[in-house]
């Protein structure tokens, strides 16, 4: 009888762990043995579903949609054989997990050393990115999403909440002085977005009236964790995430500008997770270390 679910497994485990060798530990066999699984599962589709090269493995269009599928039959084969083996209480296996650049660098990290050693069955796979991630297509089992919500088909659990902080270092401060009205940031260099223009412009409440101010300057970046190492040299005005500048501020490398006039509501923060009856312990193993952790947030100022 062919073995479908170790030939499935086998591969997701590859593309997972990008490469042959790298999977094989946790799947208990030899690279050859791990290459043969998929060489056979390739055979029995009648398609190539990764370009092996002798510096990297690629996969094709088919193999990305047969990705997609095999790694949410695979962790449904996990969490029936951890009801039925009556090993729930004990989270382990692959646990995929996404959120934004920001938030991995400057708060994930730091703690998942915590969480790995408390759960020591557990093999992370984190995913950081500031795109639009699909749960189902690329097999997550947690995202921790910033902003309002709009996908209803999934369980939600509120961890935090965050706000956008404008900030400079004294070094620029030093050299240009500190504006102490919004409308004065004009003549000043601001660090602005280069992907996103509407981050480009600023709210204020003046005279108890929200008021939005345009910014530029002379250097724009896509991503905000350049925007805060350009700040952290001098370079100009930054306007990011609280939990992005939180560390920064305490240690004296940002200076808060304009806290007075803010306008910024803040955005909850929420771990999100498949509306499933039953969940492997490893989901909620992760949530409730995510809200042990950040609730309330550290990254208050």
């Amino acid at each position: 009888m062919i073995d479908h679910a170790s030939e499935m497994a086998a591969f997701v485990r590859v593309v997972d762990s990008k490469g042959f060798s790298a999977a094989a530990p946790g799947l208990g066999l030899t690279p050859s043995a791990v290459s043969k699984l998929v060489t056979r599962l390739e055979i029995r589709l009648g398609v190539r579903l990764l370009q092996r090269t002798t510096r990297a493995l690629h996969l094709t269009a088919e193999g990305e949609a047969f990705y997609g599928a095999a790694r949410r039959i695979i962790g449904e084969i996990e969490t029936l054989e951890s009801q039925i083996t009556g090993q729930t209480g004990t989270p382990q296996g692959p646990l995929r997990v996404t959120t934004s650049l920001a938030f991995a660098t400057h708060q994930l990290a730091p703690v998942l050393g915590e969480f790995l050693v408390r759960y020591p069955l557990v093999q992370l796979d984190l995913l950081p990115t500031d795109r639009v991630v699909d749960m189902v297509d690329e097999g997550i089992d947690v995202a921790v999403r910033i902003g309002r919500l709009a996908d209803t088909s999934f369980m939600a659990r509120k961890i935090g909440e965050d706000k956008r902080l404008i900030c400079a270092a004294p070094a620029y401060l030093a050299r240009h002085g500190t504006p102490r009205q919004p409308q004065y940031l004009a003549q000043h260099i601001c660090i602005v977005s280069r992907d996103q223009p509407y981050l480009n412009r600023w709210q204020f409440k003046i005279d108890g009236q929200i008021t939005e101010i345009a910014v530029s300057g002379r250097i724009a970046v896509g991503e905000g964790e350049l925007q805060l190492q350009l700040a952290l040299q001098g370079i100009g005005i930054v306007r990011l995430t609280r939990l992005t500048l939180a560390q920064a501020v305490r240690d004296g490398a940002l200076v808060p500008l304009l806290g007075e006039f803010s306008a910024d509501e803040p955005v909850p923060i929420h771990a999100v997770y498949p509306h499933r009856r039953h969940l492997a312990r490893k989901v909620p193993a992760f949530v409730n270390f995510l809200i042990e952790k950040f609730s309330p947030p550290p990254w208050e100022i």
